[in-house]
């Protein structure tokens, strides 16, 4: 029986089918399906969207190739994160998926960006997202990127039939384990690109907004914060809510972003981090004792996140 998660970012969509542990470990085989129904689609047209979005956004797409997946961040002109798509091009349309909530505001800003340039934005409430093991069979006709997560990101025709086996518990897990953050959801407002460990950034392109900050940065070392991996207690019951405070020695040097219980490390989260704090120091999670597992250099700001297993 399904059980739909309550709360959160993600509420309506399936938490678990009664089984987490079984159903980590057919994401870990290659298989399961993950209902994402709440990731709003996007899509650009146009013969000019890969130049567009390249002199618009964090990434280099201008040599985006057919059928190369992407994650690319808009963010705004001090290089704080405003905006993240997670695409791929057919060489016709330029098809994305963001966060839930995320999409009008993101067509809104791309509209206006627009001017003379042949492209035209829409949003694509006639698909809905699966996120889908390598080892499940699918539609040739639906479009697929390949999902930072090791599996597939589909986006397929709302009224089609993949029957989703895995539920948010799982996949988060997975996910937090990898140190894969979420934008929106592990960060927040004062975010740069740097501190997540240039996710969804190239450092090898022209101009664009905030680009700025993050070359700086880059060069000069030094992120603000920076993204870690925390190992909770696994003797408390709760996990803690998206936005407690990182606390060390009373003092507040951070947030936790979101949280599980994986199969085999047991209850983990991610959180930002003040740059200052020690690797090796013990925080309060929301109260709940954590150690830090470094995914983000304190100096350099790359990523150095764990590999999935």
């Amino acid at each position: 029986m399904a059980v739909a998660v309550e709360s959160g970012v993600d509420a309506g969509l399936t938490w678990h089918f009664g089984n987490p542990v079984t159903e980590a470990r057919a994401l870990a085989a290659g298989d399961g399906v993950v209902a994402l129904g709440n990731r709003e689609v996007v899509e650009v047209t146009g013969p000019e969207r890969l130049t567009w979005l390249h002199a618009l956004t964090t990434q280099h797409l201008s040599g985006l190739r057919p059928g190369e997946s992407t994650t690319a961040l808009i963010l705004s002109p001090t290089g704080h994160i405003e905006h993240v798509l997670h695409g791929v091009d057919d060489g016709t349309s330029f098809l994305a998926w963001t966060e839930p909530g995320r999409a009008a505001e993101l067509v809104d800003f791309l509209g206006r960006m627009r001017f003379a340039t042949r492209v035209d934005v829409q949003i694509r409430t006639d698909l809905t997202m699966v996120w889908a093991g390598h080892r499940v069979e699918l539609d040739p006709a639906w479009r697929v990127r390949d999902s930072e997560l090791g599996g597939l990101d589909v986006f397929l025709p709302a009224q089609a039939e993949l029957a989703d086996t895995v539920g948010t518990w799982a996949f988060e897990a997975m996910r937090i384990a990898a140190g894969v953050p979420r934008i929106f959801v592990d960060t927040d407002h004062r975010t740069i690109p740097n501190e997540i460990g240039l996710v969804g950034t190239h450092l090898d392109k022209g101009c664009y907004r905030g680009q700025e900050t993050v070359a700086r940065v880059h060069t000069l070392g030094r992120p603000p914060r920076r993204l870690v991996q925390l190992h909770l207690d696994g003797s408390m019951s709760a996990l803690p809510a998206p936005g407690d405070a990182l606390e060390l020695d009373g003092r507040t040097v951070g947030f936790v972003g979101s949280a599980a219980r994986h199969h085999e490390l047991g209850p983990i989260a991610l959180g930002l981090v003040k740059r200052s704090v020690p690797v090796t120091a013990q925080l309060l999670a929301g109260g709940i004792p954590a150690t830090q597992e470094a995914l983000v250099d304190p100096d350099v700001g790359l990523h150095v996140r764990p590999l999935l297993g």
